[in-house]
């Protein structure tokens, strides 16, 4: 009877498994179908300027500099054009592919698909361990797999599904490492540390793994037995000492200092402003509200929000090999929305709250399936109450589109206007455009400046054509129209004949058109005398469409 029994075992075993496996297949073939969609448009719907900034740094990698250690912007003037960022993961492996295929920028976004599958498949691992239960494993696996934010942003030219990716598998192998109790020196230990290296340096909002890590030692230290403090010190410290380095490294050539800049310039000032007075902590606390609001509505979806909500309010009475990890790794999210999101409100940077919010749902399920299969209620209120699980996850299924419908959008006018000019100005002749915005002159192709043109000078753009300027393209036309010195001054120069809307002036300085000195001196007197528009409008020069005013 005993082998009997363990072959019974062993088969339901088997089973389980291939019944596992099976639905973690058809959850990745639909993230699949979810992220195909809009795949190959250009790269000018959402985040515009973030993708644009990113394919950029892979065509450079693949034109001008292989060499990952060195990512090149294509605005700020000629290159080299060298940016302090996060380690360039996403656009090398992309560049990679331009070497061997041709520049294509749908292979950027299908390396997103990749990592973004690949998270979707370690959720699922992840929270089959944590909660010891296939069922957690298989719901958390199909909500992460279906959040509106997982699905948009899991087909996007950007850094941030590669960084989410680093993020998830770091935190399980640490996990593992500290919960199982392994050896303190090994191959699982430097296992945890090269991915934590690597999701650090992948993108540095992944730093908030500190707290769950933290919560992890907490626990660690209260069991029996002798802590491995060296072996967690390492753990702590080594994944922050590369990011340093590396940081260090890119600043000290870069032109431009996003990461520093952004935390320099606006995040630690708005900071101390919430700590230095009640009316700046109301009014931030008041934005974080919004921005928990942002990911309800586009990155969790309305529903979802309220069952990871309600998981972690169950989480109290729900098994799971580490509840500190959890907790930590919510508070170290909530603690980043409220320094660094309610300052760069974009919803994206939220990603890393998505692995932890699909976790929690399914170690919420799972519990909630155990406990009506034990319960004794009829079998139909059973299967009824089973139900609600599909039916849930259907739901949500069937909105995705609603809350991201709108991210899909681009403008078609402005990506062919700028394949037009890409194809009929000068080669390599560097540019500026009267737009912010990195995705456009993406698509131009030509090194150079991007500029309000409400705030650019007449100094600015002297300045940009003695460094070798030779277009100006008004793509915010009615803005520079209204700039009356800069839209003055560069009436001197001759329009190209274009068929796009965007009025194109030669900057060559031999192009220069007669009189206009004089044009220029006759404005800045009527000017002083508060008669710039007027004259501007007399002689037929920058004038303001009435549709525009």
């Amino acid at each position: 009877m005993s082998t009997s029994t363990g072959r019974s075992v062993t088969s339901d075993s088997v089973a389980s498994r291939s019944y596992w496996g099976v639905a973690l297949l058809a959850i990745l073939l639909v993230a699949l179908a979810l992220r195909l969609h809009g795949i190959g448009n250009p790269i000018l719907d959402h985040p515009g300027w973030r993708q644009g900034d990113t394919a950029a740094i892979a065509r450079n990698f693949a034109r001008l500099q292989f060499n990952i250690m060195y990512p090149q912007t294509i605005y700020n003037g000629p290159p080299p054009n060298y940016v302090e960022l996060e380690l360039q993961i996403v656009p090398f492996l992309a560049a990679t592919l331009y070497k061997l295929f041709g520049i294509h920028e749908i292979f950027g976004r299908l390396i997103t698909l990749v990592f973004s599958l690949a998270t979707t498949a370690a959720i699922a691992y992840f929270a089959r361990w944590l909660f010891a239960s296939r069922v957690a494993g298989v719901v958390a696996a199909l909500f992460y797999a279906i959040f509106p934010g997982s699905v948009y942003y899991g087909r996007t030219f950007t850094p941030d599904g590669a960084m989410v990716f680093f993020l998830t598998v770091a935190l399980y192998a640490t996990a593992r490492y500290l919960v199982e109790d392994q050896p303190p020196f090994g191959r699982a230990l430097a296992l945890a540390v090269t991915l934590l290296s690597v999701a650090y340096l992948a993108k540095p909002v992944a730093v908030i793994a500190l707290a769950p890590i933290l919560g992890l030692v907490w626990e660690v230290a209260r069991r029996p037995g002798r802590t491995p403090w060296s072996a967690i010190g390492i753990l702590l410290v080594v994944p922050l000492v590369v990011l340093w380095l590396y940081d260090r490294r890119v600043a000290s050539y870069a032109e431009w200092h996003w990461t520093s800049g952004i935390t320099k310039l606006h995040v630690l000032p708005a900071l101390a402003a919430a700590f230095g007075s009640a009316g700046a902590f109301a009014a931030k606390t008041s934005q974080f509200w919004l921005v928990v609001g942002m990911l309800r509505g586009t990155m969790l979806g309305d529903l979802s929000f309220l069952l990871a909500v309600g998981s972690f309010a169950a989480l109290p009475w729900i098994a799971a090999r580490s509840k500190a990890l959890l907790w930590g790794w919510l508070l170290g999210g909530l603690a980043y929305i409220y320094v660094v999101v309610t300052v760069e409100r974009v919803d994206y940077y939220m990603l890393p709250l998505l692995p932890l919010c699909a976790l929690a749902i399914g170690g919420a399920t799972a519990r909630f399936v155990a406990e009506v299969r034990r319960s004794e209620l009829a079998p139909a209120a059973r299967y009824a109450l089973l139900g609600l699980v599909p039916f849930l996850a259907l739901v949500t299924l069937l909105l995705v589109r609603t809350s991201i419908a709108a991210y899909y959008e681009y403008n078609e006018e402005a990506y062919l206007n700028a394949r037009y000019l890409d194809r009929t100005l000068r080669p390599n002749a560097l540019v500026v455009i009267g737009h912010y915005g990195p995705d456009v002159q993406y698509y131009i192709d030509r090194f150079g400046w991007e500029e309000d043109p409400a705030l650019w000078t007449p100094f600015d753009q002297q300045s940009a054509i003695r460094k070798g300027a030779r277009y100006f393209i008004s793509i915010e036309d009615n803005r520079l129209r209204r700039n009356l010195d800069l839209c003055a001054w560069m009436a001197r120069f001759p329009l190209r004949n274009t068929n796009i809307g965007w009025p194109v002036y030669e900057t060559d300085p031999t192009k220069v058109l007669p009189g206009a000195q004089d044009l220029w001196r006759a404005f800045r007197t009527a000017d002083r005398a508060g008669r710039g528009r007027a004259f501007l409008d007399a002689h037929r020069i920058c004038m303001v469409s009435l549709k525009a005013r």
